[in-house]
């Protein structure tokens, strides 16, 4: 008692009691708490956080005893600090078993995390669950029921909902090492928390059934778990006589939902779950609806093939066709997986009578979001639909969103041709697709073209070589002469990406021969051309191959009678001299360099000059 009193008499005047300390007129062992008081007392908030940072090292220092019957109490006193110091205390105090000596004494951190639980900033409140839950793991049975239990009722049966709302995400880790009497009094308590006047304290509870689900009773979650649920799924609030919606606790109901169904058999999945699930894919707030199609795949997944067969296929039809567009993409983006999990033996009848009439529809649908989300799923339709209902029904959809205006619905269809490519084989695509790439490829509005500029290492890929060689590779060259910029600029960049996925050896045979022809082309934007094509090629070509195959081009380029071009050589032969081999740079590169440094215009000049100072270590290598 003498020794709190000790420390607790350093809040009025630490400065004194440290320096006391040093000298030894004082105990040194109170020296870590004082500065620790000393730094929670300051006004800087910076200083405050930090000393909540190292209560680990001063409860080493103060050893355990001392950090149970000293530090945790002053601490427990002291929590009306800024949310940050908070959140902070609240971190700290999860790991700080050991520092208060073990499981046998976990329980004297429960008053400082219970009032951390209570305080008003969401975060800190979630911290101080999160660590209560990682304590309630320490706790054996007997200091479960004794202290952690007590715990749970208070926080649920606060004045205030701040503490209700915490008490929530305790239930499910204290539920399983209960005794049966204190098992029906906390489904008791989690029942009055579903039915709470607060919408916060219900929104809560709805969030963390589908937890409390997993942990009881298959018996009691149907006769005790599954009638709140239903509650918080049709949630509204009477105030004046008003009925209020409260849509944010009935979409958490819909989590709940699918941890049920995985629990229930299928026969009590479709007697208690259904009804409720039916209701919630109709529900008059768009973002129930939007939950519902969110987790639609898990929810098909909990309730098996029968009833996916009998009443998910409908309500699946339902919110593909939902009025709002955030519902519609949610649905849309989940259409392949859906397909998938159908049963084989109804999964072709299905697409084709229930899903494809709607895929259709949202393909021109007036939301880019809704097409995007639909094009990158899309084309996983084929493998199951198989090659003959893929020509017939999905390739008309396929070249309809390949023209689409959105460049992220063009994107999504290009990044997975290799879906139908596998099913409808390279023939096929390309009678098909393809002239539809094509003709993108040569529209007049040089945005378009750009657009699908981006896409052709990715079509690349896709195809393979042997067939770009054939359909694409003229296209790509043909962009290098276009009248806009940012086109010759973008094919430029696509070049090197080509040559990056084919190789030194496909470059050499396809690409080397027309660049080096652009060099001797009339225009001369061209030949600048050109040489950007020499900058970004010749780094990934390899030394051998930019020695022999593109310096002699550059170095003839040096006689350009345009001055632009000349020293555009200079800054070409700068980018690709570290990729030339030294022979040459000495007895060609060097010389052509100093001549153009002597040229009769000043940019020539300058960009030469500014070569030769930059490429000197390279002339002076041995």
């Amino acid at each position: 008692m003498q020794c709190v009193c000790l420390t607790l008499s350093f809040i009025g005047d630490s400065e004194e009691h440290k320096m006391a300390a040093s000298e030894g007129t004082a105990d040194d062992s109170l020296y870590p708490i004082a500065v620790l008081i000393d730094e929670l007392r300051n006004e800087d908030v910076q200083l405050r956080l930090n000393s909540i940072k190292k209560l680990s090292t001063i409860s080493l220092a103060l050893g355990v005893e001392r950090t149970r019957s000293e530090l945790i109490p002053f601490l427990t006193d002291t929590i009306y600090d800024e949310d940050e110091v908070l959140l902070a205390l609240a971190e700290q105090l999860g790991a700080f078993t050991p520092l208060v000596g073990g499981p046998e004494y976990v329980h004297c951190l429960l008053p400082p995390l219970e009032s951390l639980a209570t305080v008003e900033e969401t975060v800190v409140r979630d911290k101080a669950v999160e660590s209560l839950r990682k304590v309630c793991e320490e706790h054996s049975p007997e200091h479960l029921e004794t202290h952690f239990l007590p715990l749970v009722k208070r926080l649920a049966v606060g004045d205030w909902f701040t503490s209700r709302t915490s008490a929530c995400g305790l239930f499910s880790v204290a539920y399983p090492r209960l005794s049966v009497a204190t098992k029906a009094e906390l489904r008791s308590h989690f029942r009055s928390l579903c039915q709470d006047d607060t919408p916060m304290v219900r929104r809560a509870a709805a969030g963390k059934l589908g937890e409390f689900a997993r942990v009881v009773e298959v018996e009691y979650l149907k006769t005790d778990l599954i009638p709140m649920f239903v509650t918080l799924a049709q949630d509204e609030q009477t105030y004046q006589h008003h009925v209020f919606s409260q849509d944010s606790v009935r979409l958490l109901a819909v989590e709940a939902c699918v941890s049920m169904a995985g629990l229930l058999p299928q026969e009590d999945t479709e007697l208690l779950v259904m009804p409720t699930l039916r209701q919630a894919a109709e529900d008059k707030s768009w973002r129930v609806r939007y939950m519902v199609a969110d987790r639609f795949i898990d929810l098909q997944k909990a309730v098996g093939p029968d009833i996916t067969k009998n009443d998910l296929v409908s309500a699946f039809q339902s919110l593909l066709k939902d009025v709002e567009a955030e519902v519609r993409a949610a649905a849309a983006g989940k259409v392949r997986d859906f397909c998938q999990n159908v049963d084989p033996s109804v999964q072709e009848a299905v697409i084709m009578n229930n899903v494809l009439p709607c895929v259709k529809e949202l393909v021109s649908d007036g939301n880019q979001h809704v097409k995007s989300a639909l094009a990158g799923v899309i084309m996983g339709l084929s493998p199951i639909l198989g090659k003959d209902n893929t020509v017939t029904h999905l390739l008309p959809l396929f070249l309809s969103q390949l023209k689409d205006e959105c460049p992220e619905v063009r994107l999504n269809i290009i990044s997975n041709l290799d879906c139908v490519n596998e099913v409808i084989g390279i023939q096929q695509l390309s009678q098909s697709l393809l002239p539809a790439i094509v003709e993108l490829a040569e529209d007049s509005k040089w945005r378009v073209r750009l657009a699908i500029i981006e896409y052709m290492p990715l079509l690349a890929g896709q195809l393979g070589v042997d067939f770009f060689n054939q359909s694409l590779s003229k296209l790509c060259m043909t962009w290098l002469v276009d009248h806009v910029y940012a086109i010759r600029e973008a094919a430029t960049n696509n070049l090197r990406k080509l040559v990056e996925k084919f190789g030194p050896e496909w470059a050499a045979q396809n690409v080397l021969p027309k660049i080096n022809a652009m060099s001797r082309d009339g225009n001369y934007l061209h030949r600048m051309t050109c040489l950007a094509c020499i900058n970004v090629v010749g780094e990934v070509c390899g030394r051998e191959l930019t020695t022999k195959t593109l310096l002699p081009t550059v170095l003839a380029m040096a006689n350009d009678n345009v001055p632009n071009v000349r020293f555009n050589v200079a800054k070409t032969l700068q980018i690709i001299g570290p990729h030339i081999d030294k022979e040459s740079l000495h007895t060609q590169v060097k010389g052509v360099l100093d001549r153009l440094n002597d040229d009769s215009d000043t940019d020539v000049k300058y960009f030469a000059s500014e070569a030769l100072i930059a490429m000197t270590p390279l002339f002076a290598a041995p």
